[in-house]
């Protein structure tokens, strides 16, 4: 069989990751105020670092946009998706988008953004791509979510997904391949606490992955910095022959009238090559910028030359064929309702832990204790539309 045309090389760029400082939302229309800081730091960061080398990609962390109010708060999810969240493409992504013509190259982003071809009534947090044309060329939802996330993810729909895209992993994990930056996977901070994630887009060819924000003490365990955040994402670049892009989340206001900021994420925005060395690390959180250059041509050298470290050419795919086939986190569960409080979930997740006892997957411990539960931060009985006024009350005649 003939070999197919050599693709064309790609000269080596520079990937900036940026951990903006974020402003929590109440209504869409005050993602402005993010979008403002966004673009300044967007200018402030091209300017500092292009004289390096050509900047080709623009990466924000988790959270740049919104901030996390559906999640400290507990919000219903249909009301978030009706009230705070975004279309994509939409007005943000096209704010973006003239941002990418300026200074041609890709932005990658995260938004939690309605899907209403999957669903009318669902919002899942999503990973985007804009091209140097301004458009949205890559769109993907996170697959897995922490337990205080009400996000919708594409296994809590999983037959309604099935039936739009199909049941192979490129309708999970899609990969956006281009000449000019190579094949770019995206995923989202709790994705990435499964080595499976970053496998399965290596699997679609992907050569770089955005793999924004994570929390702490993940990020803050142990010194001097990066935590197991750090350590999972050089494992990933590792084990996959990859580069991890990884910005963080900046510090929050938890509303309008908040006074000071809260650094929930703690810093530690890296970039990692495809030999897992960090190549670029953070440990501020405040408008900060991480940036590196990215070699394609190097990393696909390595993995056709190398016959060893390019680990995936040996792997015995036979042996793992039926390591899943017993589920364990249900799929389906918001097909026909509305995702469930925090509380309500934190049963879900117990009744995953029984269920890897049961099978002997894991051995329970001799003694009992009460495990982690949800608790909320207040309980005045003040309902949403009080919350609004009193924490945003200035942004809301905007």
């Amino acid at each position: 069989m003939p070999e197919s045309p050599a693709p064309r090389s790609v000269a080596p760029y520079l990937a900036v990751g940026l951990s903006t400082v974020i402003y929590g939302i109440s209504e869409r229309k005050q993602i402005r105020h993010n979008l403002e800081n966004i673009e300044e730091v967007i200018h402030a960061a091209v300017s500092m670092v292009n004289i390096n080398m050509p900047v080709k990609i623009i990466a924000l962390a988790e959270g740049a946009l919104t901030g996390f109010t559906d999640e400290i708060f507990d919000l219903p999810h249909v009301m978030a998706a009706r009230d705070l969240f975004i279309d994509i493409p939409g007005e943000e992504t096209e704010h973006l988008g003239r941002l990418a013509k300026l200074y041609n190259t890709y932005i990658i982003g995260q938004c939690k953004a309605r899907w209403p071809e999957v669903m009318a009534d669902r919002y899942f947090n999503t990973l985007f791509i804009i091209g140097p044309d301004g458009k949205v060329v890559h769109k993907a939802a996170k697959n897995h979510v922490w337990c205080r996330e009400r996000s919708c993810v594409p296994h809590d729909v999983y037959d309604r997904w099935v039936e739009l895209y199909g049941d192979g992993i490129e309708a999970f994990y899609p990969v956006l391949k281009t000449d000019d930056i190579g094949n770019i996977g995206t995923i989202c901070c709790s994705d990435g606490e499964y080595p499976e994630a970053v496998r399965a887009l290596t699997f679609n060819g992907a050569e770089v992955v955005y793999r924004p924000s994570e929390a702490t003490p993940m990020t803050t365990a142990g010194y001097p910095g990066g935590g197991t955040w750090m350590i999972q994402n050089q494992g990933h670049a590792e084990f996959n022959s990859v580069y991890m892009l990884c910005p963080n989340a900046g510090p929050v206001y938890l509303a309008a009238t908040s006074k000071h900021p809260v650094d929930i994420a703690g810093g530690s925005a890296h970039i990692v090559d495809y030999r897992g060395q960090v190549v670029s690390y953070s440990a501020s959180t405040n408008n900060s910028v991480v940036a590196a250059t990215v070699d394609i041509e190097a990393l696909r050298q390595f993995r056709a030359m190398s016959l060893n470290n390019n680990w995936l050419k040996d792997l015995r795919t036979e042996l793992f064929a039926r390591m899943y086939e017993k589920p364990i986190h249900p799929k389906n569960l918001w097909l026909k309702e509305e995702p469930k409080s925090h509380a309500d979930v934190d049963g879900i997740y117990r009744a995953n832990i029984q269920r890897l006892v049961d099978r002997g997957t894991w051995t329970r411990p001799a003694v009992a204790h009460p495990g982690c539960r949800y608790q909320p931060a207040g309980d005045d009985g003040a309902s949403w539309d009080e919350i609004k006024q009193k924490l945003w009350g200035p942004w809301l005649g905007e």
